[in-house]
């Protein structure tokens, strides 16, 4: 990405439910995103410039807990211009970690492969990133110059927290925030845990799915600042990214009115830091093309 003005989402996801089941669409309330959708969806969508900036490229991120979603993935990757990287899926506590990831990324598309997932927080053992195994798959990843997406509750990032500590050479990224509790508006352990977890270098945080944790109908700006700041403050706008978590987001208000809520909080920051959230963190994480930066006074 050279486009001075190019805007990453850090964060989004694609399905076919003709060519892959998505069983997590069956919970309930999730009946507005019980279909299929393709990344020129996404385009489609995604109208809104944040500052001034529109979007150019993009981070797809896996659902299931699949090797062939993640093929999928890669191969998508090599085919549509607007993702420039994948986060994906394989199975951290196999003792042939090592030889499915350089399958991965010696097969169709594999050059896409950033980072990692798994769905933590469906994870009932609450020392789950703690496990030997997990533990020994992770370093695999790191190994490779891959990252690390964690995904999970505010409750688990005790988790995170021990993870990075043990792990200090595993680039990772905390997805939504760790998914602070907006909807019930107490945001007191979320605040002290998430400050913890920003003093270890390695951590970058994704501001993406936030508005899926507040009321659906009802959240405003005024519920989402709350969580910004303490962002701000414990991990600079450097460490942020900027990411849409679409179309899960459509539950919530979906990309547009996210974008606009972005650019808000944006807004008293200088054009470095915002270069930063929109596009320059997640260009260094995920190792994406890179864009040049502006510079100015820094947020107040």
């Amino acid at each position: 990405m050279s486009d001075a003005q190019g805007l990453v989402d850090a964060h989004h996801h694609v399905w076919d439910l003709d060519v892959r089941p998505q069983p997590w669409l069956d919970e309930p309330a999730h009946e507005p995103i019980r279909r299929s959708f393709s990344s020129h969806a996404l385009r489609s969508s995604a109208t809104r410039p944040i500052a001034g900036r529109r979007l150019t490229s993009t981070v797809v991120v896996q659902c299931i807990a699949s090797v062939p979603e993640t093929r999928d993935l890669l191969a998508l990757a090599d085919s549509d211009p607007l993702i420039s990287a994948v986060v994906g899926w394989a199975d951290l506590t196999s003792p042939t970690i090592g030889d499915v990831l350089d399958d991965l990324r010696t097969g169709h598309g594999g050059r896409y492969l950033r980072a990692l997932r798994h769905l933590v927080q469906g994870e009932s053992d609450p020392h789950w990133l703690h496990r030997p195994d997990v533990e020994r798959g992770l370093a695999a990843v790191g190994e490779r110059g891959l990252g690390y997406d964690v995904l999970i509750r505010s409750h688990q990032l005790p988790q995170a927290i021990r993870l990075a500590e043990r792990l200090p050479e595993l680039p990772i990224v905390l997805d939504h925030a760790g998914k602070p509790p907006l909807a019930r508006q107490d945001l007191t352990d979320w605040t002290r845990l998430v400050r913890a977890l920003a003093r270890h270098p390695q951590v970058r945080c994704k501001v993406s799915g936030l508005i899926t944790e507040a009321d659906h109908e009802k959240w405003t700006i005024d519920d989402i600042r709350p969580v910004w700041d303490v962002l701000l403050s414990a991990f600079g706008p450097h460490r942020l990214m900027f990411g849409s978590d679409w179309p899960v987001c459509l539950l919530a208000g979906g990309w547009n009115r996210w974008a606009a809520t972005v650019g808000e909080l944006l807004d008293g920051c200088s054009g470095t830091e915002i270069h930063a959230v929109l596009a320059g963190t997640a260009t260094a994480f995920y190792h994406l093309p890179p864009a040049p930066t502006k510079e100015g006074t820094p947020c107040s």
